[in-house]
Formats: structure tokens, sequence, C-alpha cells
């Protein structure tokens, strides 16, 4: 991390008590702890000038402390639910650095553990379009969609006592016939780096605001794990980077 003439936070949130893959945000990965790896990425940016991981957890913030963190705090219980919303933890870590260290930064990233290809130019991709554009509220690291949005379907009632298969938007089985990606408009899916300013996150109770730019990266940078099988790919594709 460089000095910059914004005060940039990066903050990483890891909640304990991940469902789908136990501990999942300390998993080995690659030979690493799962979390490290957007931890290295943010301390080898050359925009974040400040790091601190959010977690509900004493074992979650040894680790993330050896791997060059800071954890101010444990976070209460009750932002540390299943279906907690990602903003207020985000913003009782900008309200607890305020009040106990009068610290308030300009620009605040948030990161996640679970998308560990991310790269340390991506997030300063994303600042530094802060940095130059007044006008944004935030800028986001997405990547382009595997699959179309517009290809996905659902089960319904079909009126007759069964169910049948329509477009997700449409309610139409006609349209249920494949139709070539290259007619669609390019879709694109979050690859959960947003850097947005720290009044934002208190003025419209959100990370990205109002007006959001942008930064698009090769999708096999925005692998997002949520399973076993996603491990299975990120170190696959980290064997490959070797």
């Amino acid at each position: 991390m460089d000095e910059n003439k914004f005060k940039v936070l990066g903050i990483v949130g890891i909640r304990s008590g991940s469902k789908g893959v136990a501990n999942k945000n300390i998993r080995n990965l690659s030979g690493k702890p799962l979390v490290g790896w957007v931890l290295t990425a943010a301390l080898r940016s050359k925009s974040v000038n400040r790091l601190v991981v959010s977690t509900d957890s004493e074992e979650y913030a040894r680790v993330a402390m050896e791997l060059g963190a800071e954890v101010p705090y444990l976070r209460p219980a009750e932002l540390a639910r299943d279906n907690s919303p990602e903003i207020d933890y985000v913003r009782h870590m900008l309200e607890w650095l305020e009040k106990n260290e009068g610290y308030c930064p300009d620009i605040v990233v948030r990161m996640m553990a679970t998308v560990p290809l991310q790269a340390p130019e991506d997030i300063d991709a994303v600042v530094r379009i802060l940095e130059n554009d007044p006008l944004a509220d935030s800028a986001v690291v997405v990547a382009e969609a595997r699959q179309h949005p517009l290809k996905a379907l659902k089960i319904v009632d079909d009126g007759e006592g069964g169910t049948k298969l329509v477009t997700y938007f449409t309610d139409s089985g006609r349209e249920v016939t494949p139709i070539a990606r290259q007619n669609y408009q390019p879709a694109y899916f979050r690859a959960n780096v947003i850097a947005c300013r720290t009044h934002v996150v208190f003025d419209t109770g959100s990370l990205t605001g109002d007006l959001v730019r942008y930064h698009i990266i090769p999708q096999e940078r925005a692998v997002d794990i949520d399973n076993l099988v996603d491990f299975y790919i990120a170190e696959h594709l980290m064997a490959m980077e070797r």
C-alpha cells in the first residue's frame, strides 16, 4: 500500500458460520486461507492506505491480523446473521472508526474474501475512477456474465394441475427456444469490489449511490467461491497462472 492523497479504506467482511462450506473464509486455497488472497491484493494495491477486516470470530480475526490486516473490534452478533445486510457492517465500521479514532476515509473499498483472483490493479482502477471523476458516487469491478440473464428460465403452475417451463422475464414458453448470445446486449455481474465515497454510505444507505462507474475484468478473475466446486475451479485457475 502506497501513500495516496485520498484516505482510502479497504474493508473485507468475513462472517463466521458459513452453511455451504464450513469456515469457508479461512479454508485453505492453494496454500493460503481464502481471505488471504484478497487481503494480499489490497496490501499490494497503490491506492488503499488502510485495510481492516470486519468479523464476528476471534479465530478469523487472528488469521486476518497474521495476514497483515487490522481488526479494530469483533462485529456485533446482530450484524453477522445470515440475512444481515452488508451495508450495515460497513456503516458500523465507519461509525466506530470515526467515534473511536477520529478517522474518516474519503473512499471506502469493499472487497470480498470469496473472490480470490482479484488483482491489485483492479482495486486501483476503481479508486482512480473516483479520484478523477467528482460526479461519480461509486465504481464497481464487473465481468461479463457467462450466461446472459435473459436466458434464465423458471418453473411455474401451468393452470392444468401441473407445472411448465417458461422464461424468467416474460412467462413465455415460446421464448424458451435457445437464442444466440450474440443477439443480446452484453450483460455484466459484480466481481465484488466496490469503491464508493464515504458520504454515499450514509446519504443513500447503499454502497453504490446513484451514479455508478465501472471497471471490466476478465471472467476468470471474477470467480466467486460459494461451494467446493468453486474452490476446485479457483485452484485450477491459480495453477494455470504459475
